[in-house]
């Protein structure tokens, strides 16, 4: 089915008036563009190579029996760096069944060497995988679900219910993003305890106020329709108005700004652990073995793999998103489909 066709199509749905069917094509069409647009390939094989890491961690990287999966293993405590392929000296974690046909060893090595400190990067990268996932799902849909909610409200109602929804947005717009964060994470650390738990919270509370701005600018446009409009005419909810007739027409924006914010959390996660506020010394996460090459910066030459590693791991997770969400941009955008 060609661009032209599908146009025909909806402008043929949007007069019948068969808002399901016109939901369908839009997502089609999105779908279409997604398999056919060459950043967006290229986005989807760097997500579907990081699901496949971190679904195959306990093969890639088999944690110790009874231990902490993502509790990096450490070699020693020497504060020096080792390269890549030295030799494990302490108690090794199990090997997994694919290490003698490929390394040729019975030993343990590290394929990307040691941090500062002894900590394995090889197992850290693997196991980062699983915590940025984890990190990214989790406050992308915790943010998502807060600020559209509180946006559709705003939105649908106006008036009292509007100004007071938009000026709690414009007090937490006032903080400085990262710093609130950090403030907030250091506050609730000593309650949750240390972990990434904190951290995630902090970033979830100050990071839904784009969503309530956009869905409610998206809202404003469509709750004046005529489909809308006939609705309330035969006396349907406010809720059923809201799901079934205006959502599933303002939400595609949003799902674009949340497929490029996913990066973003991740990227902030790391800042914050490289800080020392996000995950606990030795938990498995990317910004936390960045924050072991802090004392190494000017040695880069000779210990480069401290930030090599871990670097290429955030900087091609983030890329993959980006990738993602460009393309929906373009896709769902109505000036730009012409374009492609």
């Amino acid at each position: 089915m060609t661009d032209s066709e599908l146009d025909t199509q909806v402008t043929t749905v949007k007069k019948s008036g068969w808002l399901e069917r016109m939901v369908g094509i839009e997502i089609y069409r999105m779908l279409r563009g997604l398999v056919t647009n060459p950043l967006s390939i290229t986005g989807l094989v760097l997500m579907a190579f990081f699901l496949f890491i971190a679904l195959a961690a306990p093969i890639l990287a088999p944690p110790r029996p009874g231990g902490d999966p993502y509790q990096i293993p450490r070699d020693g405590y020497s504060s020096v760096p080792e390269p890549p392929g030295t030799e494990w000296n302490s108690r090794q974690p199990p090997l997994p069944f694919w290490w003698k046909p490929i390394v040729g060893t019975d030993q343990w090595i590290h394929l990307m060497g040691t941090a500062s400190g002894q900590w394995d990067i090889y197992y850290g990268v693997v196991w980062g995988t699983r915590t940025a996932l984890r990190v990214g799902v989790s406050i992308t849909v915790i943010t998502a679900i807060i600020g559209i909610t509180l946006g559709s409200i705003s939105a649908y109602y106006g008036g009292v219910v509007d100004m007071v929804i938009m000026r709690v947005v414009d007090i937490f717009l006032a903080f400085p993003n990262l710093l609130a964060a950090m403030t907030l994470s250091a506050v609730l650390t000593p309650s949750l305890g240390k972990g990434i738990y904190p951290a995630m919270i902090a970033l979830a509370a100050f990071g839904w106020m784009g969503y309530s701005r956009l869905i409610r600018s998206d809202i404003l446009s469509v709750r004046e329709r005529e489909y809308v409009l006939s609705a309330h005419v035969i006396g349907a909810r406010d809720s059923r108005i809201l799901l079934r007739h205006i959502l599933p027409n303002a939400i595609f924006p949003t799902m674009v700004v949340a497929s490029m914010r996913f990066g973003d959390y991740v990227l902030a996660f790391a800042g914050l652990s490289f800080l020392g506020i996000g995950a606990e010394v030795g938990y498995a996460d990317w910004g936390q073995l960045l924050s072991f090459a802090r004392a190494w910066i000017t040695n880069l030459t000779t210990y480069w793999h401290i930030v090599v590693f871990p670097g290429i791991a955030l900087v091609l997770f983030v890329l993959s998103w980006n990738l993602v969400g460009d393309a929906l941009r373009d896709i769902l955008d109505p000036r730009l489909r012409g374009s492609r």
